[in-house]
Formats: C-alpha cells, sequence, structure tokens
C-alpha cells in the first residue's frame, strides 16, 4: 500500500526536513510513502480564510482519485494512542485500497467539502501545533504505528 501525505507549502526549516528525510527512511522498511508539497499561487496571502481553505481543497482534491482513503489530519479529528493509532493504520490497509492519504491543511483549517470528501479525520494533540511541527509529529506517530503492528522494540 502506498502512503502519501499531502502538506500545504514546503518545509521550511531545515532541521526539521532532516528529521523528516529520517522518519520517512525508516517508515520506508515498512510501507510505500510518498510526500507531495501543494505550493499556492502569491495572492494566497490576500484571501479570507474560507478562501484560503476552498484554494488549499481545490488543489488538493487535484491530487486524489476515487479509490483513496482520505484521512484529514484536523484538529477536531478524533484523538488516538500511539497503540490505537496502530490498530486503525491496520484496519486501512485492510480495506484492500491501494493508498491511504494522510492530508495536512493550511493555517485555517479545512474547507467543508475536506470534510465531506475525507473518510476519516485524527487530531494529534488538543494544542495549536504548527503545521511545520505536524509533519514530524506526524511522520514519528506513523513509524510508531509500523513498529507496533510488527512487535518491535520502538515503542515501549
Amino acid at each position: 500500500m502506498l502512503t502519501r501525505i499531502i502538506c500545504i507549502g514546503r518545509t521550511v526549516d531545515n532541521a526539521l526536513a532532516s528529521m523528516l528525510e529520517d522518519y520517512s527512511k525508516r517508515v520506508a522498511n515498512y510501507t510505500r510513502v510518498k510526500w507531495e508539497f501543494i505550493e499556492l499561487p502569491s495572492k494566497y496571502n490576500r484571501l479570507t480564510p474560507e478562501q484560503n481553505r476552498n484554494e488549499e481543497w481545490l488543489r488538493i482534491s487535484k491530487c486524489l482519485v476515487p479509490a483513496s482513503q482520505v484521512v484529514l489530519l484536523d484538529e477536531n479529528g478524533t484523538e488516538l494512542t500511539s497503540r490505537e493509532f496502530s490498530m486503525q493504520l491496520q484496519k486501512y490497509m485492510n480495506t484492500g485500497k491501494k493508498e491511504l492519504v494522510f492530508v495536512i491543511g493550511g493555517a485555517y483549517g479545512f474547507s467543508q467539502k475536506a470534510y465531506e470528501m475525507a473518510n476519516a479525520k485524527i487530531s494529534l494533540s488538543k494544542m495549536t501545533l504548527t503545521h511545520q511541527m505536524v509533519r514530524l509529529l506526524f511522520i514519528e506517530q506513523l513509524y510508531r504505528a509500523h513498529t507496533i503492528l510488527k512487535n518491535e522494540k520502538y515503542h515501549h
């Protein structure tokens, strides 16, 4: 199964990018991972929050195929422990779909269309996190979930 992670904008911090690369390599031992970065137009900063959400989803949705299992990383999503996430990941993998897509939205969250199209939404924390940091926290949890499923020592 291919795991795609779609994000708004590039990772701007070099140290963070290095850690993302490290965990992406680790996850690659369990599943194929593909990062996709959605670039936004220069007018983006002049749009209202609702216009931003709609523009982001328009661009994200062009990257999706009907057979995708789409999970939004959203502050209003279900909070899971690492073990619960690993069990949910196993359920996603058992669906028979060829790809699992996790979407990290922009600073204003997701449009209503995104919520309607998504199969699920999960939250990494009740705390507010930068979208740059969410990338790192999520890829680490994805790696942890795979090690849990394989009963490896990473997760104590």
